[in-house]
């Protein structure tokens, strides 16, 4: 199956009228107007926020009308932070500093070109989308995925849907575009019922966002959000790309499991025997192809690539004295390894990448491998232009020390109410997946929520690592039941290619008991990894934090 630009532009055409579309034939007859009525909540709650852009300029000038008035009032609270600490106010009150002045306004004009560059996530995710950019230009992921599910057998292809979505997650949009329609086809050519692919694929992409086996451009990404919100407290904490790579890692088989037994065993049930009348293809409408012998030839060497780069870096890291380990205590924590992980990942993505091009024929020379870096430095202007004002938001909470303050207020209140243990996660975890209902960038969302909890999750003693990796649970799990998520659109036309008559009731229906069974296992998962077990959730990644 072939999708091209056009398709994906009459996504948001198709959004717009199924809509107004109640007709819900995934649920009981009751269900629909609950589910109709909260939809058309979360439409008007999403709709009524501004773009994400302007929501973080808004947030910018906020802040610097906040500061004014909370700094002319002399607005303090006690620095929890030991005496000698580095960072700690010399009278021992964190005061709240006004921008509106002139020593305010020579700040912000000297910083603020420095505070746009010098934003971490800016540089880490444009040097690992570089490497993925020409993996993905060359045909080597979308061949993988297709492999993965087109050699799958009836009996597993609903795990190995799942599976290849969550995977598919280090390719951005691919598997959105590519294997969500891929997996109908899959179960529409095995008499089943192409929604039940579509949805497992869905729930894969999108519900399992943040787990995955490799690290892909959403690890940096994120752990620059989180390093930037954690030297609010500490100035020199450092947060790696691999932060939760252990726990997200094992997360990959926690989510396929847990997106297979509710595929196999709600939502397809749910869906019964598929009506072919209701749609008329043509021959060539639905229909997919295998791999080609070159395809499989260029899999097999960008596999030989992968392992020898594999191999290179375990030599580099693994012994005594390695060349990426820390040089001065021989330990991989904080090591060269880990802080430099972005640039092993765009080698470890453009070697494998060039290999299978130059088998397959989509690579031939430098300029093909120029051209597929600059196609993906092409798709992130929004990006670009969202960074800028969000470094200047992220600057501003720190200069006025609003950070801080809100952090110790907040920690202080947790603590008077006695939820400092770790059943505090529960509560942030579904904070994150309802904010995500209503803003479904997760940088968006990191960026505006990070300065607040991660400060303030902090102070109870919880590390940067650890928060974000809740995070990244409850940003996930509400994906898949929200139109404000970028994709949805899409999703939707594929639903409506299949049952005319369906509306976005129809998809939330069928999605909501993949979201909440995410949200409660997977939290459950992570307070038995972290707290119970007493696992990492990342290499070097500490559990707890300690100010002292």
């Amino acid at each position: 199956m072939i999708f091209n630009g056009a398709q994906v532009n009459r996504s948001c055409a198709f959004f717009v009228i199924m809509s107004d579309n109640t007709d819900v034939e995934t649920a009981p007859s009751d269900t629909p107007n609950r589910l109709t009525r909260f939809l058309r909540v979360v439409e008007w709650l999403g709709n009524a926020l501004p773009h994400p852009v302007t929501l973080f300029a808004l947030f910018a000038i906020g802040i610097l009308l906040l500061s004014g008035i909370l700094g002319a009032l002399d607005v303090s609270v006690p620095d929890p932070r030991p005496e000698g600490a580095k960072g700690r106010a010399p009278n021992g009150l964190i005061e709240v500093v006004s921008l509106l002045n002139a020593e305010g306004l020579r700040l912000i004009i000297l910083n603020l070109v420095t505070n746009f560059t010098g934003f971490v996530p800016l540089g880490t995710v444009l040097v690992a989308l570089l490497g993925v950019g020409v993996a993905e230009r060359s045909g080597l992921l979308t061949a993988l995925i297709r492999g993965m599910v087109l050699k799958a057998s009836p009996r597993t292809v609903t795990v190995v849907i799942v599976f290849a979505g969550i995977v598919s997650n280090t390719a951005s949009e691919m598997g959105y575009v590519v294997l969500v329609p891929l997996a109908a086809v899959v179960f529409y050519s095995l008499g089943r019922h192409p929604l039940a692919g579509l949805a497992a694929a869905f729930a894969g992409v999108s519900g399992g966002y943040s787990a995955n086996l490799l690290l892909g451009t959403v690890d940096p990404l994120l752990a620059g959000i989180t390093q930037e919100a954690a030297r609010l407290i500490d100035p020199d904490y450092m947060v790696d790309a691999s932060a939760n790579w252990f726990f997200m890692f094992v997360s990959t088989f926690v989510i396929t499991a847990i997106a297979s037994v509710i595929s196999l065993k709600v939502v397809e049930p749910a869906l019964g025997e598929y009506d072919r009348s209701q749609v008329n293809f043509g021959d060539d409408e639905h229909r997919f192809d295998p791999l080609t012998r070159e395809e499989r030839r260029g899999l097999m060497a960008a596999g030989a690539a992968a392992l020898a780069m594999v191999l290179l870096i375990a030599w580099m890291v693994l012994p005594e004295g390695a060349v990426l380990r820390n040089p001065e205590t021989g330990e991989i924590r904080n090591s060269p390894f880990l802080r430099g992980i972005v640039a092993l990942i765009f080698v470890f993505f453009l070697v494998p990448g060039i290999v299978y091009g130059k088998v397959v024929g989509t690579i031939n020379t430098d300029r093909d491998v120029i051209d597929a870096m600059a196609n993906a430095m092409s798709t992130l202007g929004l990006y670009i232009v969202l960074v800028f004002f969000a470094a200047q938001f992220v600057a501003f909470f720190g200069w006025t020390n609003l950070g801080a303050v809100t952090a110790v207020t907040g920690a202080t209140f947790l603590q008077n109410i006695g939820l400092t243990g770790p059943v505090v996660f529960f509560f942030f975890i579904l904070v994150c997946g309802f904010i995500n209902l209503m803003l479904g960038s997760a940088s968006a969302q990191w960026a505006v929520t990070a300065p607040v909890f991660v400060p303030m999750l902090m102070l109870l003693g919880y590390s940067p690592e650890v928060i974000q990796a809740a995070y990244r649970i409850g940003d996930s799990s509400t994906n898949i039941i929200t139109p404000m998520m970028s994709y949805f659109g899409l999703i939707m036309a594929f639903v409506a290619k299949y049952v005319p008559k369906a509306g976005v009731g129809t998809l939330i229906a069928m999605m909501l008991p993949y979201s909440v069974a995410f949200i409660t296992c997977w939290s459950l998962f992570f307070f038995l990894w972290v707290f119970v077990l007493g696992m990492p959730v990342g290499p070097a990644s500490p559990t707890y934090y300690s100010a002292g």
